[in-house]
C-alpha cells in the first residue's frame, strides 16, 4: 500500500471497471473488488492518485459490513489479502496489490437504485428543499437553513447514472419499479443502516449527514448490502465539532481537491470538463490525510499503511 494504485491488472476475468474499482469475476457465486487510488470531481477522473484512499474505502466498508451484520447482512466475505489469495491461487504474484485495497464480495443482482437517507439537509436536498419546500417530494418544515438536521432521517432514493448525475425520485417511483414488499424492505434496510452508522460515529466526533447504499439481490430472494457502504464517497461527514448550521460544512473528503478546482473553475483556468488539470502534491496529501483521519476516528485505530 505505500504506492498509490491507479489500476489494477488482475488474472480474473474484469466485469467492470468503475471511476474507483475495478470487479473481476472469480465464479459463479463469487466477485472481487478492488478498489485503486484513482478520484474524481465534477464528474472528471484526475490524473493524480489520492494515497491510501482506495485502502481507506475497502477497510473502513468491511469494518461497517462486520459491525452492522445484524442490521442487514452484506455481500462482505473478506477483505484479508493472505485470506483472498489462499482462495484464489492465481493471485499469489499479485498480493502486494491487493493488501489493503480487495475485497472478496457474495455475487447478486443489483438493484437499480441509489438508497440514499438523509439526516441533514445538504447538496441536492438544499437544492430541492430551496426550490420546492420538499425533499424526495415530500414536504418539509419551512424556514430550515442549508446543513440543519432533519428530525426524522428521509430515505430519498434516486435512479443510477452510468454516466453524469444520479436523478432524485420520490418513494412511489420505486414501488412501481420494484413493488412494495421490496421498496418497503429498502427503506427499512436503508435507514436502519443509517441510524447504526450514525449512532456510533456521533460520539468519535463525526457527523453523517448523509449517506448512500446500494443493494443486490441473491437467487434465493435474500436481500444484502453490496459495495461500499458509510465512507466518505458514499457520505457526508463533518466534524462534529465544526459543525455549524446555515452553510456548506467542512467534511472528511475530498474537499481540499474540490475546493482546488472550483477555485479553478471560477477563476477561468478551467472548464469543468476533461482533459483535468494538474494537482498540486498539497492538495493530494492534505485528500489523504482527510481520508485517514475519517478512517481513525471511526474504527479507532490509524490504517495499516506500511
Amino acid at each position: 500500500m505505500t504506492l498509490p494504485l491507479v489500476a489494477s491488472a488482475l488474472p480474473l476475468p474484469l466485469l467492470r471497471r468503475g471511476k474507483v474499482r475495478e470487479v473481476y469475476e472469480v465464479d459463479r457465486e463469487m466477485l472481487l473488488l478492488v478498489a485503486s487510488d484513482r478520484v474524481s470531481a465534477f464528474d472528471v477522473v484526475l490524473r493524480e492518485p489520492v494515497p491510501h484512499k482506495g485502502a481507506v474505502l475497502t477497510q473502513l466498508s468491511a469494518f461497517w459490513f462486520e459491525r452492522l451484520a445484524t442490521v442487514v447482512s452484506s455481500h462482505f466475505l473478506s477483505a484479508d489479502a493472505d485470506e483472498i489469495v489462499a482462495r484464489i491461487p492465481a493471485l499469489t504474484e499479485h498480493h502486494a496489490s491487493l493488501v489493503g485495497r480487495a475485497m472478496l464480495v457474495r455475487r447478486t443482482t443489483p438493484v437499480p437504485f441509489e438508497c440514499v437517507v438523509r439526516g441533514y439537509i445538504a447538496g441536492s436536498a438544499w437544492a430541492e428543499y430551496k426550490k420546492a419546500g420538499t425533499l424526495a417530494g415530500e414536504p418539509l418544515l419551512p424556514g430550515l437553513v442549508e446543513s440543519a438536521r432533519i428530525d426524522r432521517p428521509i430515505f430519498s432514493p434516486a435512479t443510477k447514472a452510468d454516466v453524469g448525475h444520479d436523478e432524485n425520485v420520490t418513494f412511489i417511483h420505486v414501488v412501481r419499479a420494484l413493488g412494495r414488499p421490496l421498496a418497503e424492505q429498502l427503506k427499512r434496510a436503508s435507514l436502519g443502516l443509517y441510524e447504526g452508522g450514525r449512532g456510533y460515529a456521533a460520539p468519535r466526533g463525526i457527523i453523517i449527514a448523509d449517506t448512500k447504499f446500494e443493494f443486490g439481490t441473491t437467487p434465493d430472494g435474500r436481500v444484502l448490502v453490496i459495495d461500499e457502504i458509510l465512507t466518505p464517497d458514499s457520505s457526508r461527514f463533518w466534524p462534529a465539532d465544526r459543525y455549524t448550521p446555515g452553510g456548506s460544512q467542512p467534511s472528511f473528503d475530498k474537499q481540499p481537491l474540490r475546493d482546488y478546482l472550483a477555485d479553478l473553475k471560477q477563476d477561468g483556468r478551467w472548464d469543468g470538463n476533461a482533459p483535468p488539470p494538474p494537482l498540486p502534491r498539497e492538495v493530494v496529501q492534505a485528500t489523504s490525510e482527510r481520508y485517514l483521519e475519517a478512517y481513525k476516528r471511526i474504527t479507532g485505530r490509524s490504517l495499516d499503511i506500511g
